[in-house]
């Protein structure tokens, strides 16, 4: 479950109660985070973060004392100077504001705090397959994981997945979401090469996809490539595959580890 769910979930549940949401509202200089950043506080819990530090401490006493009753007015601005008042060294000032929301207000806040989320499509339901959509949970990211195999799903998934079974795989690249990010990790070499080509042919076409990320060893993309060739590719357009997949320099082999270097990887890219 995403923060903005988790937020409404309680906001809604059986024992439904009020939270103050506090919103950046606007920045000027260095902050810890920028305009449309929130955090829910409520009595005894908190959702989200404006950034931690002494900020975020003054908001929370804010946030509660309004719970509380101990301030009248709702819907209010207040600026926070992070050097000279608070001793942060950001140095810059935040204007956060401070709302009342309640079991109401579900329906406004969940179309008001939904973030954009780039497509990506995942083929393979192995190891790594499982520890991305897991690492993808919190992060801007709305996954369609694919597979040729029947089954192979866990049935908990987070809320921003789509299973869908292929057959063959490479059918599924067509119909992607233009913009879609491409994550090639199936159980087959075979399918891992059908995949590639599919995902170039539609390069060819539309020129939509800005990430065609690889699995595998420089070896494994060595072989690639020559049968790539065969099929008619270009050096040019080999270019636009990414293999090895991930941020250099993480060493570690584990499908978590993976699965982060692959997801910092993608959040690098510009779209």
């Amino acid at each position: 479950m995403n923060g903005i769910e988790h937020f409404l979930s309680r906001l809604a549940g059986p024992v439904a109660a009020p939270a103050v949401l506090v919103s950046v509202e606007s920045t000027q200089g260095s902050v810890p985070r920028g305009v449309g950043t929130w955090m829910a506080v409520f009595a005894d819990a908190m959702v989200g973060t404006i950034g931690g530090g002494h900020l975020e401490f003054d908001a929370i006493a804010e946030a509660r004392a309004r719970l509380a009753g101990d301030t009248a007015s709702d819907g209010e601005t207040r600026r926070y100077a992070l050097g000279p008042s608070l001793g942060q060294c950001c140095g810059g000032v935040v204007h956060l504001r401070f709302e009342t929301v309640g079991v109401g207000d579900v329906a406004r806040l969940r179309a008001r705090l939904q973030r954009p989320m780039r497509p990506v499509a995942l083929f393979g339901g192995g190891h790594v397959g499982s520890a991305l959509a897991q690492v993808f949970a919190p992060l801007p990211f709305s996954l369609t994981w694919i597979d040729s195999r029947d089954g192979i799903f866990p049935e908990s998934l987070p809320g921003q997945v789509a299973c869908e079974t292929s057959d063959p795989v490479q059918a599924a690249v067509p119909g992607l979401a233009a913009g879609t990010l491409v994550l090639i990790m199936s159980f087959s070499h075979a399918e891992d090469l059908d995949i590639v080509a599919a995902c170039l042919l539609r390069q060819r076409s539309r020129g939509d996809l800005p990430y065609i990320g690889l699995i595998g060893s420089a070896t494994k993309w060595a072989t690639f490539q020559r049968r790539l060739r065969q099929r008619g590719f270009s050096d040019t357009e080999l270019g636009r595959v990414t293999c090895p997949i991930g941020v250099p320099g993480i060493r570690g082999k584990e499908p978590e580890v993976i699965a982060v270097a692959v997801a910092a990887q993608l959040l690098q890219i510009e779209g």
